[in-house]
């Protein structure tokens, strides 16, 4: 019996010390230039990997469809999505939850960008954009393609096919702005926040590319964690994990991002995003 339960122990010990050495890993959906992403994104795994006690390691992945077969795949246990890959995540992982948001994420935006060849001027009312051509970032992209799309098709009463006459997917917003920029498209989508840091950063020559619309706000960026994390990591991993990301104060971090704060998420946040993608026919 004591033979029995000194393997009992020398087991649970094994099995906690297995537990404490893995490693959390987590990915992000490639919306910008590949060197601000990995910057911002060591500096997390470094601030997590502090505040949770284990080891944390930033996973950089090629697409937005990249980073939600890592989550499906369970490569990652967790992921820093947009709204609508977001929700295809969750949709292919059963029981994993939203749970942290930027404060700004609650009501985000797009802009739409056109080259100054155009001459189109900035307005509230929606542009006449018939016979231009055009280029979303990613396919995938929430503040790229699905919000804008669903705009356009909305205030037209229009397919885009029927509207533009060429469609592009430059594959990011950084990217996105540099073709309206050099002309390459006339008229673009992008995520407000990029636009609005690059022309901080003097990134962008607003002579000859300007916002010329702002859609109305909607769901966004989010945190989503994979289900199982405690049982991986220990009980309460996925709560401390939330806390800690929802507790992340230091300015230059945020400033990466960049987000004033972040806040409180759950997975019924990002239903107006599934009942958009259902609508354009990006979800079934």
């Amino acid at each position: 019996m004591k033979l029995t339960h000194l393997l009992s122990a020398s087991f649970l010990s094994l099995f906690s010390t297995v537990a404490l050495s893995a490693t959390f890993t987590f990915t992000a959906i490639p919306d910008e230039d590949e060197s601000q992403l990995r910057t911002r994104f060591d500096k997390v795994a470094d601030y997590l990997t502090e505040q949770l006690g284990v080891e944390v390691k930033y996973i950089p992945v090629k697409s937005y469809s990249a980073a939600v077969t890592a989550f499906r795949n369970n490569q990652v246990q967790l992921a820093w999505f947009g709204g609508l890959s977001g929700v295809q995540a969750r949709r292919l992982v059963p029981g994993s939850e939203a749970i942290a948001q930027g404060f700004e994420d609650q009501f985000f935006k797009s802009y739409l960008i056109a080259h100054k060849s155009t001459e189109m001027a900035a307005s509230t009312n929606f542009p006449l954009l018939n016979d231009y051509t055009f280029t979303f970032g990613s396919k995938d992209s929430t503040s790229g393609r699905l919000m804008p799309q669903y705009f356009i098709e909305k205030n037209t009463g229009k397919p885009i096919e029927q509207i533009f006459k060429r469609i592009g997917f430059s594959g990011d917003h950084s990217r996105t702005i540099s073709q309206v920029e050099a002309g390459v498209y006339q008229v673009g989508a992008v995520n407000y926040k990029v636009w609005d840091t690059a022309v901080e950063n003097g990134d962008v020559d607003t002579s000859k590319v300007k916002v010329i619309w702002e859609s109305p706000t909607y769901p966004d960026y989010q945190w989503t964690v994979h289900s199982g994390v405690d049982e991986k990591f220990g009980a309460g991993f996925k709560e401390k994990l939330t806390k800690t990301l929802i507790g992340m104060t230091d300015k230059d971090l945020l400033a990466s991002f960049p987000r004033e704060s972040f806040v409180p998420a759950k997975n019924s946040d990002y239903e107006p995003i599934e009942r958009v993608a259902k609508t354009i026919g990006m979800l079934d």
